[in-house]
C-alpha cells in the first residue's frame, strides 16, 4: 500500500474511532435526556437550553479553540520528529489553558445574574449557568490534552474520555435534575432548579474526563522522555515564539467558532425579546426555545458529530502532509472527508424527516407535534452543517485561518435580518428558528467552498458525492416510510416500528449506494471495517 493510501486509511480510522465515540456520547445525551426533559418539562429544558448558549460562547472564547490550535501545531513538529518543541507547544497551550479557563469560569459565575436578567429577561437562568461555569476551567485543561494526543495522531484518549465524560454525565445529570426539583418543590423557580440540577451532569462529566486524559498522560510520560531524547536539535522554539503561534492560530478559530455559537446565543435573545414585546408569555416562549433546542437541535447534532469528528481528524493529517509537501495527499484527503461526510449526512437528513415524529414519540413520548414538525422540514440542515463543518477544518488546516471567520460573518449577519424579519412580521415562532438553523450554515457553506475552489484549484466531484448518496438516501426514505407503516399497522408499537424502519432503512440505504456505484472498493477498505463491509458486499454481489 502507498504512503498515500496508508496516510488516508489512517486518516479515516482516526476519525471513524472519533465518530463512533461521539455518536455514542450524542445517543447517551438523547436517552439521559428523556428522564431529565420530564423531570423538569419545557419550560426547565428552556432555561437549560439558554444556560448552555451562554455557557458554549463562554467555553470558545476562553478554550474552545484549544484542541485544534494544539494539534495543528504539535502535528506540523511531530512529522518532523521535533518532539522538544511539540512538547514546549503542550506546555505553553497548558498554561494558557489555566489562565483562561480561570477568568471566564470567574466571569460567568459572578456575571450570571447580570447576563440572565439584563439579557435574556429570564432570571431563572442564572441557576444552571453559576453551576456549569467551573466547567469552564475544567474544560479548558482537558482541551490541551486532547489536542495533544491528537496532535499525536491518536483518537482514543478522547474518544475514551468523551464516552466516559458523558455517561457520568448522564446518570449525575438525571440523578442532580430529580433530586433538586425535590429539594425545592416548594420554590416558584422549581423549574430553574431542575436545570440547574442537569447541568451539574456536566461538571461531574468533565472532571472524570480530565482525570482519565491525566491518568493517560502520566502513563505517555516515559514515552515522551524517550521522543525527546532522540531529538538532538540544538535549538528549539523559545515560549515567546510559540506563544505567538499559540494566538494567531488560536484567535481566527475563536472567531469563527463565536460567530457559529453567537447565532444560537442571538437566536434565544432575539427570540425572547421580540416575542415578550409582541405579548407572548415566558412560559410559553421558554417551552418553545426548550423544544428547539432540546429536542430538534438535540437529535439533528447526532450526525452532525460525525463531520466534527472527522475534521478533527482531518487537520493534523493535513497539516502534516502540507509540512512534507504532499499537496495530492491533501486533495485526496479533502476528497475522502467530504465524501464520506455526505455519505452519512444525507441519509441521517431523509431519515430524520421521514421518520421525524415516531423518532420524536419514541424518544420523548407524549411530545406535541412542534417537536416532530421541526425535524420535518429543518433537519436538511444536518448535510448542511456536516458541509460547513469540514469546509472550516480545510481552510484552518491550509492557513486560511481568516476566512470562516469572514464567511460565518456575512452568514451571521443575514441570518439576524432574516430572524427578525420572521418573529416580528410572521406567527410562525420556533419555526423562524428552525428556518435560521438551515440558512446560516448553508451560506457559510457557498462561500467556504468558493474560496477552497479558487485557493487550492480544487473541485469536489459531484456525482458520486452529492447526487448518488442523495437518490439513494430518497429511495431508502421511501422503504423506511413502508416499513414503518407496515409493521405499525400490524403490531400497533411505536417503538418497535421505528426502530425495525431503521434498520432496514440501513441495509436499503447500504445497497442502494454501493448498487449505483457510489463507493468503490478501494473506499470501502480505506473505512473502519472495511474487509468486512466488502465482504458482506460480495456476498450480496454488490461490487
Amino acid at each position: 500500500m502507498s504512503s498515500s493510501k496508508s496516510s488516508r486509511n489512517n486518516f479515516l480510522v482516526q476519525g471513524g474511532i472519533l465518530a463512533i465515540a461521539s455518536i455514542v456520547v450524542r445517543l447517551i445525551g438523547i436517552l439521559y435526556r428523556i428522564p431529565m426533559v420530564r423531570y423538569i418539562g419545557d419550560e426547565g429544558s428552556g432555561y437549560y437550553s439558554v444556560a448552555f448558549n451562554i455557557y458554549n460562547i463562554a467555553l470558545i472564547l476562553s478554550s474552545y479553540s484549544l484542541p485544534l490550535a494544539v494539534s495543528k501545531l504539535v502535528a506540523a513538529r511531530n512529522v518532523k520528529k521535533e518532539y522538544k518543541n511539540s512538547y514546549r507547544i503542550f506546555t505553553a497551550a497548558m498554561r494558557f489553558a489555566v489562565v483562561s479557563g480561570l477568568v471566564s469560569a470567574g466571569v460567568i459565575f459572578f456575571g450570571a445574574d447580570y447576563i440572565a436578567t439584563k439579557l435574556y429577561k429570564m432570571p431563572q437562568v442564572a441557576f444552571p449557568l453559576r453551576i456549569l461555569a467551573p466547567t469552564l476551567f475544567v474544560f479548558a485543561v482537558m482541551g490541551v490534552l486532547r489536542g495533544f494526543y491528537q496532535g499525536k495522531n491518536t483518537m482514543l484518549p478522547t474518544a475514551f474520555s468523551q464516552v466516559l465524560e458523558q455517561i457520568v454525565n448522564a446518570v449525575v445529570s438525571v440523578t442532580g435534575a430529580y433530586y433538586f426539583m425535590k429539594m425545592h418543590d416548594a420554590s416558584q423557580n422549581i423549574a430553574a432548579y431542575g436545570a440547574a440540577g442537569g447541568t451539574l451532569g456536566t461538571l461531574t462529566g468533565a472532571l472524570s474526563g480530565l482525570l482519565f486524559l491525566g491518568f493517560i498522560f502520566m502513563l505517555y510520560r516515559p514515552t515522551l522522555k524517550r521522543q525527546m531524547k532522540r531529538d538532538r536539535r540544538p535549538n528549539v522554539d523559545s515560549y515567546k515564539v510559540i506563544y505567538q503561534l499559540l494566538w494567531v492560530t488560536i484567535i481566527p478559530v475563536i472567531l469563527s467558532q463565536t460567530v457559529y455559537q453567537i447565532s444560537g446565543f442571538l437566536d434565544d435573545v432575539i427570540f425572547s425579546n421580540v416575542l415578550n414585546a409582541k405579548g407572548v408569555t415566558k412560559e410559553t416562549y421558554s417551552a418553545w426555545l426548550g423544544v428547539y433546542g432540546n429536542k430538534y437541535r438535540l437529535l439533528t447534532n447526532v450526525p452532525i458529530a460525525i463531520s466534527s469528528a472527522l475534521a478533527s481528524s482531518m487537520i493534523p493529517s493535513i497539516v502534516a502532509s502540507r509540512s512534507i509537501g504532499a499537496n495530492s495527499e491533501v486533495k485526496d484527503k479533502i476528497h475522502i472527508a467530504i465524501k464520506s461526510n455526505m455519505i452519512i449526512a444525507f441519509p441521517c437528513a431523509i431519515g430524520m424527516s421521514v421518520l421525524a415524529s415516531p423518532i420524536i414519540q419514541l424518544v420523548f413520548p407524549g411530545s406535541k407535534p412542534l417537536a416532530s414538525n421541526l425535524l420535518i422540514y429543518g433537519s436538511i440542515a444536518v448535510v448542511f452543517y456536516a458541509l460547513s463543518t469540514i469546509s472550516n477544518a480545510v481552510l484552518q488546516a491550509v492557513n486560511l485561518m481568516r476566512v470562516p471567520v469572514i464567511n460565518a460573518s456575512i452568514s451571521l449577519a443575514i441570518h439576524i435580518v432574516l430572524l427578525i424579519g420572521l418573529l416580528r412580521f410572521t406567527d410562525l415562532g420556533a419555526y423562524a428558528l428552525m428556518i435560521g438553523n438551515v440558512t446560516f450554515p448553508l451560506v457559510i457553506c457557498i462561500l467556504n467552498w468558493i474560496r477552497i475552489g479558487k485557493e487550492l484549484l480544487y473541485k469536489q466531484e459531484i456525482t458520486k458525492t452529492f447526487v448518488i448518496p442523495l437518490i439513494s438516501s430518497l429511495i431508502m426514505g421511501v422503504g423506511a416510510m413502508i416499513t414503518y407503516n407496515g409493521v405499525y399497522f400490524l403490531i400497533r408499537r411505536n417503538s418497535l416500528a421505528t426502530i425495525v424502519a431503521i434498520l432496514i432503512a440501513v441495509v436499503i440505504y447500504f445497497v442502494a449506494v454501493i448498487a449505483l456505484k457510489g463507493v468503490t472498493r478501494e473506499e470501502l477498505y480505506a473505512l473502519p471495517k472495511g474487509k468486512m463491509i466488502v465482504r458482506l458486499a460480495n456476498k450480496l454481489h454488490l461490487i
